[in-house]
């Protein structure tokens, strides 16, 4: 299936803001609205709204028919030229069967999100060539402080067609701050992690592991074939846990031909060393043969990279440096 990347935004542009996940009502129990609306405006950005976007059902989210209509609409509507998601959540692949496939193909635009949303942007590509973002929330532009890396990483690549170069940003945090703007304190970075020497090109594919997993056996899992994988998880994945769902997923019949490997910072409380993510990556014999980089600035930390779902990638590992450019986005 032929790749379909998506034009990029313009000042003057009407962002969509969808719920595919957990509902908006969930988020406003801490109201960051007007900071978000000023960011979008500084880059000229307006945004509007799905209809549906604030009904809260007992899972925090909405009916599988709301969800579903929120994002037709917005990929028909031809003064929409993104969607960006409210926040992730648990229960985006109960939308696939329902998704209208060739209104997404014939309707190219940009969707960013990141988590739960993997499975809706995997999905999208395995079912149509659209290229997605994995990138920040309309919820992450919420953020007061600390966010300039984030917001550079997805201006880059949403704004314009240049090559990005990934590097490791010079400070993280791993802190609930929309509780408590005033009280983060941002921990100096390590850098990334060189496992496998080596470099490869090739069509991005990844998100969150435990979500990409989902699509696994589904008419929604895309080709591994050619594949630069880049994962992540969140806290609630121990060590043994994240072993266990890349094993998963390197044991599909087209993973032995991926070509490289990234993994995202894991929080604290997952627990995640880098001496047994080395145990994690030695047991697998996919990963023999290809590089593999880690601690890299995608995931459930901030700040959050912004990198396209379907693009291209090109991924170099040593170890004294190593580079992850987006090549095609």
């Amino acid at each position: 299936m032929d790749v379909i990347s998506p034009p990029k935004l313009n000042a003057g542009d009407v962002v969509r803001v969808v719920a595919p996940a957990m509902s908006r009502a969930m988020v406003m129990e801490h109201d960051h609205t007007d900071l978000i609306r000023s960011r979008f405006a500084e880059l000229g950005l307006t945004l509007s709204y799905g209809a549906h976007v604030d009904e809260r059902d007992a899972f925090d989210s909405s009916s599988v028919a709301s969800r579903v209509a929120d994002l037709h609409e917005a990929f028909a509507d031809p003064s929409v030229a993104a969607i960006l998601t409210v926040i992730g959540g648990f229960n985006c692949n109960e939308l696939l069967p329902y998704l209208d496939w060739e209104l997404i193909r014939a309707n190219p635009k940009i969707l960013c999100g990141y988590s739960d949303i993997t499975a809706l942007q995997n999905a999208i590509l395995a079912r149509t060539g659209l290229v997605t973002y994995s990138g920040p929330h309309w919820s992450t532009f919420g953020m007061r402080d600390h966010f300039e890396e984030t917001l550079r990483w997805f201006t880059s690549v949403m704004f314009d067609t240049a090559p990005v170069s990934l590097t490791p940003a010079a400070r993280w945090s791993d802190d609930l701050w929309f509780l408590d703007q005033d009280k983060r304190a941002p921990i100096p970075n390590e850098g990334w992690w060189p496992l496998r020497p080596g470099t490869a090109e090739g069509r991005i594919v990844g998100g969150n592991l435990c979500t990409l997993n989902l699509l696994a056996g589904t008419p929604y899992m895309p080709s591994l074939d050619g594949a630069i994988l880049i994962v992540e998880d969140d806290f609630e994945s121990h060590p043994a846990k994240f072993a266990r769902d890349l094993t998963s997923l390197l044991q599909l019949p087209d993973a032995p031909k991926i070509r490289g490997l990234a993994v995202g910072r894991f929080q604290n409380a997952s627990r995640m060393s880098r001496p047994l993510l080395e145990q994690i990556i030695a047991t697998q014999p996919v990963l023999s043969r290809v590089p593999v980089l880690a601690n890299i600035d995608v995931g459930h930390t901030n700040p959050l990279a912004t990198f396209p779902i379907g693009g291209q990638a090109r991924l170099a590992v040593t170890d004294t440096e190593s580079s992850l450019t987006l090549l095609r986005h």
